[in-house]
């Protein structure tokens, strides 16, 4: 039974944060609900910020998770703009950098994760970006404005789902665009060579070019702003304007320094925590990318960076931090939209960890199912693109864990139910 003299603090102020003191109000939790995040805004998702927002196709006030007065409504107590400095789950407090300090009888930590830095000579140049914030997405909307107006150059440095998103927003504005990546296509760690082969095609259909193989060794400027860009096999590359896209790392620092257990980088090196979302410490539990969870469909570790994780782990860490008992084992679920192309991928493939990848439907019309299969025909992981309402059945056989036959894994008269 949970006192409702309690309080519970969440650390980090973004959608698995939000979601989480949405769903504490919405269980009966009538204790103190204290919300404390880094930035000034109010909670948003980031989805929006290298999809519809950057390319200017959706508005600011559509990201964020409630409107201002739900807050105050739902007494969920908003402390923003001085993030958490120290955790001490002896006393169980934890201060601000403003001096606060706030008890806990339960903690979440959803503190997210961060940009990878790119440490070459010229990082620091004004032209330089990165996007994990809002306001990242606020500044670099207006550099790719100004770049398409004034036919300028974009350099992406990583060909992953940022870096490719940001890309096709550059060329919605009009904007040249090169990417360089060290892989031989993009998206290459997460979905593999053959389908990456894919998303490189999509992208020079429209006009951006590729340099593969390659890691950028310094940035060039004068006057402060970007010049070029220069790679390892001494490539010259012209740009106005660089993003970084080289991945994330979860932000452990607070939970590393108060004892709290890391997970182990081949297990995405996030908070450790078990099937309920619960750290090596009872009382604090963890979700969103931070968390490395354990995984009982798959059996390990797993740290998900994707959307639909906070969208869904942040209520089942409230739901745990009531007592409730929780077993988190969604099917790991993203999608992306570049161009005219809308896609869902559910699952998980690791690279070396799948047999064969089988499509269903017509790549080269850009409406098809991909299917990860393990060395038994076992189903890893689908994505759908243009083809919808399909997220259920793949998730079934995600789960069901059986044997597939390929061939009628790839015969569009099959109904997926069937299979």
């Amino acid at each position: 039974m949970v006192d409702a003299h309690e309080t519970h603090v969440i650390v980090g102020a973004g959608l698995a944060g939000a979601k989480a003191a949405e769903t504490l109000r919405a269980e009966g939790f009538t204790g103190r609900v204290i919300l404390v995040g880094d930035e000034r805004e109010h909670p948003y998702e980031r989805p929006g910020l290298s999809k519809g927002f950057l390319a200017g196709t959706s508005e600011r006030s559509e990201l964020f998770v409630h409107d201002s007065p739900w807050y105050a409504a739902h007494e969920v107590e908003l402390r923003l703009g001085s993030p958490v400095t120290r955790l001490d789950r002896t006393d169980r407090v934890v201060e601000l950098a403003d001096g606060t300090v706030l008890h806990y009888d339960r903690l979440l930590l959803a503190t997210g994760s961060a940009p990878r830095p790119l440490d070459v000579p010229g990082i620091g140049l004004g032209g330089v970006h990165y996007l994990r914030r809002l306001a990242d997405s606020e500044r670099l909307r207006a550099t790719l404005r100004t770049l398409g107006r004034e036919n300028g150059r974009l350099l992406v440095v990583g060909a992953g789902w940022i870096g490719l998103e940001a890309a096709a927003a550059a060329r919605t504005y009009g904007a040249e665009v090169t990417v360089v990546e060290p892989q031989p296509t993009p998206l290459y760690g997460a979905l593999g060579p053959e389908v990456g082969e894919f998303f490189a095609r999509l992208h020079q259909d429209h006009g951006v070019r590729f340099h593969f193989g390659a890691s950028v060794t310094a940035i060039e400027g004068e006057d402060g702003m970007v010049l070029a860009a220069h790679t390892d096999d001494g490539d010259e590359h012209p740009a106005h304007a660089v993003l970084v896209g080289v991945g994330a790392a979860p932000n452990t620092e607070l939970a590393a320094a108060a004892g709290l257990e890391i997970a182990p980088r081949e297990d995405g090196g996030g908070i450790a925590v078990d099937s309920s979302l619960r750290s090596s410490d009872p009382a604090v539990f963890a979700a969103g990318d931070v968390a490395s969870a354990a995984h009982p469909l798959f059996g390990r570790r797993l740290r998900v960076e994707h959307w639909a994780n906070a969208l869904n782990g942040g209520p089942a860490a409230a739901r745990a931090m009531l007592g409730q008992d929780v077993v988190y084992d969604r099917v790991p679920y993203f999608f992306s939209d570049q161009y005219d192309l809308g896609m869902e991928y559910s699952g998980y493939a690791a690279p070396g960890s799948y047999d064969h990848v089988v499509v269903r439907g017509d790549a080269g019309k850009r409406e098809f199912i991909a299917f990860w299969q393990g060395p038994d025909n076992r189903v890893l992981a689908g994505m759908n693109v243009n083809v919808w309402d399909v997220t259920d059945p793949i998730q079934q056989l995600i789960r069901s864990a059986r044997p597939v036959d390929p061939d009628r894994l790839a015969d569009p008269s099959v109904p997926l139910g069937d299979l």
